[in-house]
């Protein structure tokens, strides 16, 4: 099981993510590094507790995002 998860995991290029291609929007680096604070804070919330330190990185975490829908 593991060893067809990691051969899986290898044969994923992730540079092919952060690539455009024509009109297509991709991720782009704003939006993946607040995926990655919401997701840590979230993993905090759920192994220790909600507190106002895991409300104010969802809040940051998800800024770019909402700022990102006013971007023409």
């Amino acid at each position: 099981m593991k060893s067809q998860l990691l051969a899986a995991l290898g044969k994923l290029d992730v540079t092919e993510i952060f690539k455009t291609k024509g009109d297509l929007k991709r991720w782009s680096a704003k939006r993946t590094i607040g995926a990655v604070i919401v997701a840590t804070a979230c993993d905090h919330a759920v192994r220790v507790d909600l507190t106002w330190q895991v409300v104010v990185l969802c809040a940051i975490g998800i800024t770019p995002l909402c700022i990102s829908f006013f971007e023409k």
